[in-house]
């Protein structure tokens, strides 16, 4: 039997054409992926929850971290994926962005990552903070003005686009620049705090109608002989930007090697991924780019979960030696499951093989807990963690209303 590190090789080698198998067997292909630094130890199985500053007061209040982290801890979690990188700000002071405005104005000596890790690690529990924003950064950002050569283009010339309800653009992933911050960004996150890993998410990406702008059609031109096609669908088009993206995504793995931080990636379902987002997931994970993999299902009905976990790319992963995780929606704005839902979908990712990561901290008994209400949830949620790994008990009946 191959050791685990090398399993996952052997698979790629099988899917890529002949010619990419033999780059695959140099040396430096067969290194073995590093072991966690960190004093935290990967859980048998994930059960974690994304946070974020918004919409949510957690960030900014010392006392409301540890007493988060406390909640989660007794409800059975072990992971946490707090947002570090959002709206082209960080949470931190910063040598490549500004710091959060709410944050510089609240609490600018907080360092909330480095607050969620050290109660975190008191108590067991693994912290990968996640890299929200990837890519992308408000259209109005200083870095887009001071480097108008690193913004993506559509074949129009033009390069905004209607993201979470603010106009946004997608920096370069090929450009050197772009690289040097970003990867900057990533090593200045795992430097401060002990962190368990990184996130990424859909938000690393190459949007498909982009990579029109200047510097991306020189260096097309320059490394096939040819101009962009007009279709931004063109397979070999598609193929060269995706690359570019792997690109990125190998030198980042180079430099987290040294310090054993996990890679864990966050996207939708495979071909939205690939098609949309130029994110080929799969052949991340095959060629061990990445150690984590947590595929968003936020479809709303049992029926409709039930189906996305039968997408062929992710029944795959579970023969691919990797942790694969199902994110699942807790509750978001006026979208928040009833608990016994909620229930069912983790049984149905758990009876796959899968860990479960729920978005976000404020559905599971916060701002966001619906009707239920806070207490009903939160120890709704300690008894199906406490069940997760044997049969699935109904979650406690509802409270009777006070008359």
């Amino acid at each position: 039997m191959k050791p685990a590190p090398l399993r996952r090789f052997a698979r790629l080698k099988a899917f890529l054409p002949a010619a990419v198998s033999v780059l695959l067997t140099l040396p430096w292909a067969l290194a073995p992926l590093p072991l966690l630094a960190q004093s935290q130890p990967a859980p048998s199985r994930r059960i974690g929850v994304w946070l974020t500053n918004s919409p949510s007061p957690l960030y900014y209040d010392p006392a409301r971290i540890d007493r988060a982290v406390r909640e989660l801890a007794d409800a059975g979690f072990n992971t946490l994926y707090p947002n570090v990188w959002s709206r082209g700000a960080t949470f931190h002071s910063s040598r490549h962005a500004p710091m959060e405005p709410a944050l510089a104005k609240a609490n600018p000596n907080l360092d909330p990552i480095c607050r969620f890790t050290q109660a975190a690690h008191r108590r067991g529990l693994q912290v990968i903070p996640w890299f929200e924003y990837g890519l992308m950064e408000p259209a109005d950002a200083a870095v887009v003005a001071q480097n108008p050569d690193w913004v993506l283009q559509r074949r129009d010339g033009s390069s905004e686009m209607a993201m979470h309800g603010k106009p946004m653009v997608w920096l370069n992933p090929a450009h050197p620049g772009v690289r040097q911050r970003f990867l900057g960004l990533i090593g200045e996150i795992v430097q401060r705090c002990n962190v368990d890993g990184i996130q990424l998410d859909d938000h690393f990406a190459w949007p498909v109608e982009l990579g029109y702008d200047p510097f991306s059609r020189a260096r097309y031109l320059a490394e096939t002989g040819l101009e962009p096609p007009d279709d931004h669908t063109e397979r070999s088009w598609m193929r060269w930007r995706r690359q570019q993206l792997t690109g990125l995504l190998r030198e980042m793995r180079s430099q987290l090697k040294r310090s054993g931080t996990l890679i864990s990636l966050s996207p939708g379902p495979f071909r939205f991924a690939y098609n949309h987002w130029l994110q080929d997931w799969e052949l991340w994970a095959l060629g061990e780019l990445i150690d984590d993999l947590v595929v968003q299902n936020y479809a709303y009905s049992l029926k409709g979960f039930e189906k996305d976990l039968n997408q062929p790319a992710l029944v795959k992963a579970r023969s691919w030696g990797m942790p694969v995780e199902i994110g699942i929606l807790a509750g978001f704005g006026g979208r928040t499951p009833a608990m016994a839902t909620l229930a069912q979908k983790a049984q149905l990712a758990t009876s796959r093989g899968h860990g479960v990561i729920y978005f976000y901290w404020e559905g599971l008994w916060g701002l966001h807990a619906g009707e239920e209400g806070p207490p009903y949830r939160q120890a709704a949620f300690r008894q199906l963690h406490q069940s997760l790994s044997g049969p699935l008990r109904p979650p406690p009946p509802l409270p009777l209303p006070r008359r």
